[in-house]
């Protein structure tokens, strides 16, 4: 669909919005505004990945921003985002995305409003919306990286952790790698025409890099203490295990030596025999426990 969300007439530049894009309404812009067919291309590619690319006329800017919908076990560049392509020029710009998305809107109606003087103030606006979708997302990493600390460390290992945490760190990995390859974009805008906007723009982007870096690292942290954990709790399971093996050894041996089908053998005929084979594996059951105990082991 096609919609004109800005006009010459009433702010100086054009600004034509598509979404759920048409073959006959891509190319009649193209030809209109001298776009190129392969980066029309590039703008219908659903994988994309952020790029910037200077023409003569134009530039040709693909930015991704982070999804509406929460899908845990979500870790692809199409489940956790989606692409907005923009042409940018003085006085025209394109945007083109396959879903609608409020932020679009939004623009559209600062624009009416008089609130953008000009093409570069509204991609400036356009790329630090883009980039405000990011910000949510890294609060809801944050609250889930503090959930799996409090499992690891303060209660039994119910949930599966492991499988969450892995796709914690896939969705703080990917998102950390669409900033950085939004870099370009960001130095661009803000070298070009560089003003408050443009360095708030690039603070925005900055704070949430470092924020996904901070996330990355702390998740990486996370897994690290978690196999930690996971192989401390299992050295004390063997070591609880070892006790009681420990203990049973002599016991085992002694019947173990009774227990042989021998007709000569001491003490089978002794009145007390019995009471005192068993008087002597309780007192090798006392050692054991006072040596363990020196030891500090129990």
């Amino acid at each position: 669909m096609l919609r004109q969300l800005a006009s010459k007439k009433d702010n100086d530049f054009e600004w034509i919005d598509i979404y759920e894009p048409q073959h006959e309404e891509i190319h009649e812009t193209a030809q209109k505004y001298g776009l190129h067919e392969e980066l029309l291309d590039d703008s219908l590619q659903p994988d994309h990945l952020p790029k910037y690319e200077q023409m003569e006329h134009y530039a040709f800017i693909i930015f991704r921003i982070h999804t509406d919908t929460r899908v845990r076990e979500a870790d692809t560049v199409q489940q956790l985002t989606h692409k907005v392509a923009i042409f940018y020029a003085k006085d025209f710009i394109v945007t083109i995305h396959r879903k609608p998305h409020k932020l679009i809107d939004t623009l559209g109606e600062e624009v009416k409003k008089g609130k953008c003087n000009s093409s570069y103030h509204l991609l400036n606006n356009i790329i630090k919306a883009c980039l405000l979708t990011y910000d949510e997302p890294s609060n809801h990493l944050s609250r889930s990286l503090e959930y799996y600390e409090e499992q690891i460390f303060l209660r039994t290992r119910k949930a599966p952790l492991l499988k969450g945490m892995y796709f914690l760190k896939r969705k703080a990995d990917l998102v950390r790698r669409m900033l950085m390859l939004s870099y370009d974009i960001i130095d661009t805008i803000d070298a070009e025409e560089g003003d408050v906007n443009t360095r708030d723009t690039r603070d925005l982007y900055v704070r949430l890099q470092n924020i996904y870096d901070a996330l990355s690292e702390n998740i990486n942290h996370l897994l690290n203490l978690y196999f930690n954990v996971s192989a401390q709790r299992t050295n004390e399971t063997v070591r609880i295990l070892t006790v009681f093996s420990v203990f049973f050894m002599p016991l085992t041996f002694i019947v173990g030596i009774y227990g042989m089908n021998f007709e000569f053998m001491p003490e089978l005929h002794e009145k007390y025999g019995y009471p005192g084979v068993l008087g002597v594996m309780v007192i090798i059951t006392v050692l054991i426990y006072l040596w363990f105990r020196r030891k500090g082991w129990l």
